[in-house]
């Protein structure tokens, strides 16, 4: 049986050019998947960005307050309302 002969990844100048490049083409004519090694990476962190809002003083002290019943921290519980707002957009778009 002759072995699958696969092309070769181009190399890219963006990580938007290689997500195009990914959206269009078909990795197994480029990757022997057969060959593939499961590996995990237990401390990889989504990318973020800090930002700047202002937020009137009561909201503030009302989402420590919260913060604190829970606790968690206030800024993460932030994080928690804005996705589950996002969430609750999208359902109610569709």
């Amino acid at each position: 049986m002759k072995a699958k002969k696969f092309k070769k990844i181009p190399n890219f100048k963006s990580e938007d050019k290689e997500r195009e490049f990914w959206a269009t083409h078909d990795s197994t004519e480029y990757v022997d998947w057969n060959k593939g090694v499961h590996v995990s990476f237990p401390n990889l962190r989504l990318t973020s960005k800090p930002i700047t809002i202002r937020l009137p003083l009561g909201l503030l002290d009302e989402l420590k307050v919260r913060a604190n019943s829970l606790d968690v921290p206030y800024q993460s519980l932030m994080k928690i309302y804005l996705k589950q707002g996002l969430q609750k957009q999208f359902k109610t778009a569709i």
